[in-house]
């Protein structure tokens, strides 16, 4: 079993998906997200190692990737000025894409490297049942959302 070319997301309001929906050109997908750069391991120091983006993709009404706005704020150790600029600059990318409707969306796989960080809709499907999620799966990075069947648009973290 593979997954489904289109993979739904569910709109939660105040939690993980609080900032996802449809815009005059398709559906966004927008997060201030904490992530680590390819090779560093999470260490003592994690606050110093943490990076913090505001993200915004972008969809078409078929799911497909139309496009991502990926900014650095700075790591978490500089505290919560950093969240706040994150999210002065993705207040200001929905308001460039108004109007927006906070609901569910239903994209397809892709996969955007910025600043050696994975950001993306990534299918970690293993052959080998004993492996990995035990079947199909997508994983939003780097969010850490899994998606599994029955495909109804739940994640587990």
């Amino acid at each position: 079993m593979r997954l489904p070319k289109v993979i739904p997301i569910k709109y939660e309001p105040d939690y993980r998906t609080n900032r996802i929906g449809r815009y005059a050109g398709g559906q966004f997908f927008a997060d201030i997200t904490g992530a680590y750069q390819e090779g560093v391991a999470p260490g003592p120091d994690w606050r110093g190692q943490q990076r913090m983006y505001a993200v915004l993709h972008r969809f078409d009404d078929g799911g497909q990737h139309a496009g991502s706005d990926i900014w650095f704020a700075g790591v978490r150790a500089d505290g919560n000025t950093v969240v706040e600029r994150a999210e002065q600059v993705l207040s200001g990318w929905l308001s460039d894409i108004e109007p927006v409707t906070f609901c569910d969306i239903a994209i397809r796989l892709f996969r955007v490297e910025f600043d050696n960080v994975v950001f993306g809709l990534i299918d970690e499907t293993h052959d080998d049942p004993d492996q990995g999620h035990g079947g199909p799966w997508a994983e939003l990075y780097p969010r850490g959302l899994g998606f599994h069947a029955p495909w109804n648009g739940e994640y587990d973290t």
